[in-house]
């Protein structure tokens, strides 16, 4: 690294722009932000060899996904986004050229996701590390937690599944293509607005899909003491998977199903209510405790699990 730490956060600082909840952004020991009614806070950490490779993605794709994981939990929660702070342990062959590229890459994801880049910290180390904090406004609205579920809601997705599992495939055989795997894979589409959205339309249970969706809707059945049936019958095969899977004889359903870091969100909503725009019904909500696919126990890989690799 050649540039000092404090040259670096003035380059990293220049010509932030933020929202009209945040009062003082970066340039200060700390942030201040005016709430609007009640707030969410969630944080993720990213760590080089778990969650990216920088052989696979470069360094602006793992600035994109820093804000798109982090602010993925602020959309599950039906709250808007509001700021963000990141802090970097960068190795000695991060060099400045890298910085500014994975800075230019989180001011470009936190553009398309509507929040404000407010601070964080840098520091030295040997392992690429990166963790990002976010807050959102829920605006006078109850957060959507896992919880409220009910038998006889509908079951939707707002998203892509399975195309970051399928992509991680292509990369760990050695491919780039198909690219559109590929970049889900090096930063998700996260549907930014959608949270919202199904807050306002009446969810009654949400999260994001980050290990996959059959382990995720099962943390709603552990929290609503319900089961969820997911109908494959709802649920298209993109064309790109179809290619995948193809080429490797691996279902497509065990990316649709059990493929992480998709980052889309999936939802709950009473029998009777019409889904948003944007939204795809892929199941039902039963009696039960677990998640079944097309009325039976699924046998493959439900998820991802960060303790059992």
């Amino acid at each position: 690294m050649e540039t000092g730490e404090f040259q670096l956060i003035d380059r990293i600082a220049d010509g932030v722009v933020t929202g009209r909840d945040i009062v003082l952004g970066i340039g200060d020991d700390a942030a201040v932000w005016r709430p609007d009614g009640d707030q969410v806070i969630t944080t993720d950490l990213l760590v080089e060899g778990v969650h990216f490779k920088r052989g696979w993605s470069p360094a602006f794709q793992i600035g994109r996904k820093t804000v798109a994981v982090n602010v993925s939990d602020v959309e599950s929660m039906g709250a808007r986004p509001a700021g963000l702070v990141v802090a970097v342990v960068l190795p000695p062959d991060a060099d400045d050229r890298w910085v500014a590229e994975f800075n230019a890459g989180i001011r470009d994801e936190a553009a398309r996701a509507g929040i404000s880049l407010i601070g964080g910290d840098l520091s030295g180390g040997t392992t690429l590390t990166i963790c990002a904090t976010a807050v959102g406004h829920l605006e006078g609205r109850p957060a959507v937690t896992r919880a409220g579920a009910k038998v006889g809601d509908q079951v939707a997705v707002a998203g892509k599944l399975g195309w970051a599992g399928a992509g991680l495939m292509v990369l760990q055989r050695g491919f780039g293509s198909p690219k559109e795997l590929v970049a889900e894979q090096q930063c998700p589409t996260v549907p930014y607005g959608q949270g919202v959205v199904a807050a306002q339309a009446g969810a009654t249970a949400m999260l994001d899909v980050s290990d996959g969706l059959l382990a995720d809707l099962g943390h709603i059945c552990e929290r609503s003491k319900v089961g969820i049936n997911v109908g494959t019958h709802l649920i298209d095969i993109p064309e790109p998977m179809q290619r995948v899977s193809a080429a490797t004889g691996r279902s497509p359903w065990s990316f649709i199903l059990g493929g992480g870091e998709d980052h889309a969100l999936t939802a709950t909503f009473p029998a009777d209510a019409t889904l948003p725009e944007g939204w795809t019904r892929v199941g039902i909500v039963v009696e039960g405790t677990d998640v079944l696919v097309d009325g039976e126990p699924w046998d493959g890989t439900r998820g991802w699990d960060h303790f059992a690799h």
